[in-house]
């Protein structure tokens, strides 16, 4: 799925393993700041956080895990650097964006019932429900904690942009989970979903580096717009993976989303789409007769021939487009400009 074309004015050249510049080195800019923050939390909380977070394993060793790829953080750090800020004095917005992220994952994974991320077992099948819930909290707490330590007044505005958009997410979390009962879900209803639920934690990412970073209300406007387009582009990326994605590179069985009823933008599009399969997609999924793999394989075939998948392929590609348009005439810095693009080209065009 892959396909590092060009882009509009050309694109950035990955580095060796893939990842764009900004990506390759975010997760190392925070490091050191994310278990200082995670440090100041009781022993119990530390020890769930880190494993999720895949500093050890179960028993508290020390491992060399698949922590993410950092993708909120290398945008607010970018992000800084556009408007002519300092990097560092971002890292505090990059750590409390990736606690956040964190903690809805925790959450996330406790609704849907997944025993598995990043070919580990979750956190709550491995601790229990309640040891995951207080760890999201956690979490979550800490992020803003991170933010309010910083005495400057762009901290107080970055803890409220990343309230706001916390709170957003939350809404799309809660219409995700009511979209699983119901068949009749708009291509509309189900894009507003994703602007609430991925969207606005990305959106707030590119506005909290601006404001970090002493970007006026021009570049602001504009680094959050990239965001949320990005994030839009992000979503619908992720639900083809959650498709077609192979699990031993997303570390989820295949066609998990189907499996849990999830309203995706391929399973909406393809039931809005009339054609002769939608009605047997809309009695499989309305039954609940997803459980076995014949009926998920019939399931799959219904999407492709929609096309389905290529519609989600090809609207990401549009965010993409958005996305990168939206930094025009704002007074961005040209370099990390790129970086962003670079940035975008890659979450549009992920395995994983």
């Amino acid at each position: 799925m892959t396909r590092w074309s060009a882009g509009r004015s050309g694109s950035l050249a990955p580095p060796s393993n893939g990842l764009p510049v900004a990506l390759a080195r975010a997760g190392s800019v925070i490091d050191a700041p994310m278990r200082a923050a995670v440090g100041t939390l009781s022993p119990d909380l530390q020890r769930t956080v880190a494993y999720h977070l895949g500093w050890c394993d179960a028993v508290g060793r020390t491992a060399e895990g698949n922590g993410g790829k950092a993708v909120r953080p290398a945008i607010a750090l970018t992000a800084a650097r556009a408007v002519g800020g300092r990097e560092a004095a971002v890292i505090p917005g990059a750590v409390a964006l990736e606690l956040v992220h964190n903690f809805s994952l925790v959450h996330d994974d406790v609704m849907d019932g997944d025993r598995e991320r990043r070919h580990r077992p979750t956190l709550w099948a491995l601790f229990g429900v309640g040891a995951a819930i207080l760890a999201g909290d956690a979490l979550l707490t800490l992020a803003h904690q991170v933010l309010l330590d910083d005495a400057r007044p762009q901290g107080r505005r970055a803890s409220s942009e990343l309230a706001a958009a916390t709170a957003e997410m939350i809404q799309g979390q809660a219409e995700d989970l009511a979209f699983e009962a119901r068949v009749d879900v708009t291509e509309q209803q189900c894009l507003d979903m994703t602007g609430h639920k991925t969207a606005a934690l990305l959106a707030c990412a590119g506005a909290v580096g601006g404001i970090l970073g002493g970007g006026d209300g021009r570049a602001v406007t504009a680094l959050r717009a990239f965001g949320r387009q990005i994030g839009l582009a992000f979503q619908a990326v992720d639900d083809v993976l959650g498709i077609w994605g192979r699990p031993d590179i997303t570390g989820k069985p295949v066609a998990s989303d189907l499996r849990q009823h999830k309203k995706t933008l391929p399973v909406v599009h393809a039931l809005a789409s009339g054609g002769p399969g939608s009605a047997e997609l809309s009695l499989l999924l309305s039954n609940g007769k997803l459980d076995g793999e014949s009926a998920v394989e019939a399931a799959v075939a219904i999407l492709e021939s929609a096309g389905s998948r290529e519609w989600a392929l090809a609207l990401a590609e549009r965010h993409l487009d958005e996305a990168i348009t939206a930094l025009d005439g704002a007074g961005l810095e040209p370099g990390p400009v790129e970086e962003l693009r670079a940035i975008g080209e890659f979450i549009a065009r992920r395995e994983s």
